[in-house]
């Protein structure tokens, strides 16, 4: 378990878009396919890339090609779908996605609004649960088999809101991504899925190292049994099966805040800063789009960071995850502002053209604001909503037998 979460990242998850290049030439996609649901198996590690715009699907998806062909169906290109199917949810819903797409198996008042005080510190005596929200802690990263081990017993006999769960587990993931987070935990909840997403103590035995598997617990239960709780009203708090664990192997939560840590350069610009616009072009770099500025910019372009106040008040995160962000962003925008909608508002009236890269997480904050280029997406767009990713994967996939077809209209 790694314990210092900067030396986590500074040593496998650079915040550098060669580090996510080199990421994505050395995947491996066969052993991915075969070996994607293990803890320990071929993951990309990609995500915190993909999420804060480091780098995108297409540039993923050349280098992989380069080492060898992949069919449409590749597992790979399914999970890439999966990304583009979350945003494409968001793009028709909305908010929307922050609320229960449709009926659960409980009725919405039957769950609580608080995160347990034992989950939160790691506490619940079940490995599989404890060992999750240590590893989130520690890394500020979570497998996602792990992820929906841990949303599922959250949701189904915790009996937690899945919206508390998505939203202290956003807080703390380097990827936290809104569409991928909160709709994923619709999918386990059964707001947006057709049934509940459950596992067992056989499941974690299976993938999971042993550290992690949990007999004689609450899930060490069969499918049809775990199915009658996720559908029973009765919280099973008081039935957790304490292991040999002991309150101070418990983990304190790391806080989250809505600004950034005070020992970065960032800054809440003043007068003189704000002087650094007028009359200049402004290329806005923003959290989902930390990629070095497009070619094209004029001579006198002010490159500029910002953190929104309007989006961190609303969606604070964790140390770990401001510092990955900051250092990611400190690369390509030496002058990084935190400041709120209107004041930015205000200062780019100074402006002579702004423009930024466009991304949901900002969408409405900056639209008006700025000239917004797209992020470059992988798959064809699909302009009716879809309910279900099978629907989308269909009509978004329509007539392609390879994956390299995806990229001859990029």
């Amino acid at each position: 378990m790694v314990k210092n979460p900067n030396h986590y990242w500074t040593e496998f998850l650079q915040p550098t878009h060669e580090a996510a290049m080199h990421r994505a030439a050395a995947v491996n996609p066969i052993r991915y396919a075969k070996t994607r649901n293990f803890l320990d198996g071929g993951v990309t590690g990609l995500s915190p890339y993909l999420t804060h715009g480091l780098v995108t699907l297409p540039e993923v998806l050349r280098l992989v090609l380069q080492r060898e062909s992949l069919g449409i169906d590749h597992k790979l290109v399914y999970e890439f779908g999966w990304r583009e199917f979350y945003r494409h949810v968001w793009t028709h819903a909305g908010n929307g996605i922050f609320r229960s797409l449709h009926e659960g198996p409980l009725d919405e008042t039957v769950y609580k609004k608080e995160l347990p005080h034992d989950v939160r510190h790691a506490d619940t005596g079940i490995p599989v649960i404890d060992e999750a929200i240590r590893t989130l802690y520690d890394t500020g990263t979570l497998h996602n088999h792990a992820r929906m081990w841990l949303a599922s017993y959250l949701v189904h006999i915790r009996k937690v809101h899945w919206r508390v769960g998505a939203d202290w587990l956003v807080a703390h993931l380097l990827d936290g991504d809104l569409a991928s987070n909160h709709l994923s935990w619709q999918w386990v909840a059964g707001t947006g899925s057709h049934k509940p997403y459950l596992f067992n103590a056989e499941n974690v035995a299976r993938y999971a190292p042993a550290q992690w598997h949990s007999p004689q617990s609450v899930i060490d239960k069969s499918y049809d049994e775990l199915d009658d709780i996720a559908r029973s009203a009765k919280s099973y708090d008081g039935l957790v099966k304490k292991s040999s664990y002991d309150k101070e192997q418990g983990s304190d939560e790391p806080a989250v805040s809505s600004t950034p840590p005070s020992d970065l350069t960032w800054c809440k610009p003043g007068a003189a800063d704000l002087e650094l616009i007028t009359g200049r072009d402004v290329w806005l770099v923003h959290p989902w789009a930390l990629r070095q500025p497009p070619a094209d910019l004029s001579a006198n372009t002010l490159v500029l960071g910002v953190y929104l106040q309007d989006h961190h008040d609303e969606w604070p995160w964790s140390d770990t995850r401001w510092r990955w962000v900051d250092a990611a962003m400190s690369a390509v925008a030496p002058h990084r502002w935190l400041l709120s909608v209107d004041d930015l508002t205000v200062a780019l009236k100074k402006a002579t053209r702004v423009r930024s890269i466009d991304d949901h997480h900002v969408h409405d904050l900056l639209d008006k604001l700025a000239e917004l280029e797209p992020m470059p997406s992988l798959f064809a767009p699909v302009a009716r909503r879809c309910s279900s990713f099978t629907t989308w994967w269909k009509q978004a996939t329509r007539g392609l037998t390879q994956a390299e077809e995806l990229l001859k209209n990029i």
